[in-house]
C-alpha cells in the first residue's frame, strides 16, 4: 500500500532564485504527475542561478513554470507531493471548490497552504511567461502571456484541465481545454519569436513516441466541438513528429534537449509519494549531469 506522506520532505530545497536573468526560451512539456521530473530540473536550475527570460508551458507544464518565474524553490514539489492526498488539492473538496478532479488555485493562487505564491514576482515585466490552452471551438492552440491576458491564473487553469475530467474553462466567450489537446510541446512558438537559445524540457525519454488512439470517448462527450475532436483525433500522429523534430534540432544544435534519463512509469495520477519522490530527484539529476553542456549550449 502506498504511503501517504513522502518520506524525504525535508530534503527538497527552499529558497529564493536569483534576479539575474539568462536570455533564452525555456519550454516545458505537460504531462501532469510526470512534471515532478521538469519540477526537479527547475529547481537546479534556480539553485545553479539560471533563470531564463521566457517560459511558456503546457499544463503541468505551465503550472510548475509559474513558480520557476516567481523564483520559489521546491513550492511546486512540496505541494504536488506534500498535498497529493490531500482532498482539498486532489479528491472531493478539490471537485467541490473547483468544479475538478485536482485544483490547480493551490498552485497559481496566494492561498497555498503555508507556502503563498509569490505573484509580485511573478508578475515583474522582466521575465515573459506563456500558457497554452486549446481553444474548444478552433482546435487550435492559443497562447496567453502574463501582463497580456487579463487573468494569466485563469488561462494556467484552462492549460491544465485535462479532457473528460473537468469543465471547459471560460475565457473571453470561448471554451478551453488542456493545450495538449492541440499542442503537447510548444518549441515551435519560441522558434517562431526568433529566440537564438532554446531548451526544451521533456517528461518523456528521449525515445519515447506516443501510441496512435481513437478519442473515442471525446467523440460523444464534445460532439458539439467538431474541431477539437479533429485535433484530438491528430494529436497522437503531431506529437510523434514534434519528437522527431526536436530529436533533429537538438542534433543540430539548434535547440538543446533535456528529457529523462529513463523511461518514466508513473501513472498521470500517481498516488504513490514516494515515486515521486523519486522523479523529482531523478530531476535534479539529470539537470546536473547535462549542466555543462547547457550551458556550453547558451555560452
Amino acid at each position: 500500500m502506498p504511503r501517504h506522506e513522502y518520506s524525504h520532505m525535508d530534503q527538497i530545497p527552499h529558497g529564493q532564485a536569483s534576479s539575474n536573468l539568462t536570455e533564452g526560451c525555456l519550454v516545458l512539456e505537460g504531462g501532469a504527475f510526470r512534471g515532478l521530473h521538469t519540477q526537479g530540473i527547475l529547481d537546479t536550475l534556480m539553485l545553479c542561478g539560471i533563470n531564463f527570460s521566457c517560459l511558456i508551458g503546457v499544463s503541468a507544464g505551465a503550472l510548475g513554470g509559474m513558480n520557476y518565474v516567481s523564483g520559489q524553490i521546491g513550492r511546486s514539489a512540496r505541494i504536488n507531493i506534500g498535498y497529493r492526498h490531500d482532498s482539498r488539492y486532489m479528491g472531493i473538496k478539490a471537485f467541490a471548490n473547483s468544479r475538478s478532479i485536482l485544483d490547480v488555485g493551490l498552485l497559481t493562487e496566494e492561498r497555498g497552504f503555508g507556502e503563498p505564491f509569490d505573484t509580485d514576482r511573478f508578475m515583474q515585466p522582466e521575465r515573459r511567461f506563456v500558457a497554452v490552452a486549446t481553444n474548444c471551438l478552433t482546435g487550435e492552440p492559443t497562447y496567453f502571456e502574463k501582463g497580456v491576458c487579463a487573468n494569466i491564473a485563469r488561462a494556467v487553469q484552462a492549460s491544465a484541465t485535462m479532457p473528460l475530467t473537468a469543465p471547459m474553462v471560460w475565457i473571453d466567450d470561448a471554451p478551453y481545454l488542456d493545450g495538449a489537446c492541440s499542442c503537447k510541446v510548444p518549441y515551435e512558438w519560441a522558434l517562431q519569436q526568433g529566440f537564438k537559445k532554446i531548451v526544451v524540457i521533456r517528461t518523456r525519454d528521449a525515445s519515447y513516441r506516443s501510441a496512435v488512439r481513437s478519442p473515442d470517448l471525446a467523440r460523444r462527450v464534445y460532439r458539439n466541438y467538431p474541431n477539437l475532436i479533429r485535433s484530438l483525433e491528430t494529436i497522437d500522429e503531431r506529437y510523434n513528429h514534434q519528437c522527431d523534430e526536436i530529436e533533429r534540432l537538438h542534433a543540430e544544435g539548434r535547440i538543446y534537449r533535456l528529457a529523462p534519463s529513463e523511461p518514466i512509469t508513473i501513472g498521470k495520477l500517481e498516488g504513490d509519494v514516494e515515486k515521486l519522490g523519486d522523479l523529482y530527484w531523478l530531476g535534479c539529476y539529470d539537470c546536473l549531469t547535462c549542466l555543462d553542456d547547457m550551458r556550453s549550449y547558451l555560452d
